[in-house]
């Protein structure tokens, strides 16, 4: 069984901004989208399936048009 690796980022528009932003991650094998608030590194943690993810996504550029 292989090892789950996760590494974290913040939006590159997330500069100046005091830290309000989330991160995200994207845990391989398994390929689930985690978010994160990063100023709670330690907190809550929601995860989302990739087609989950890609339907919010869709949803945020829509409503930002």
């Amino acid at each position: 069984m292989g090892t789950l690796t996760t590494r974290w980022r913040k939006s590159s528009y997330s500069g100046g901004n005091g830290g309000a932003c989330i991160e995200i991650a994207t845990r391989r094998p398994v390929g689930h989208i985690l978010v994160r608030d990063s100023k709670d590194t330690t907190g809550v943690t929601l995860r989302f399936s990739p087609d989950a993810w890609h339907r919010f996504a869709e949803q945020l550029k829509r409503a930002a048009h």
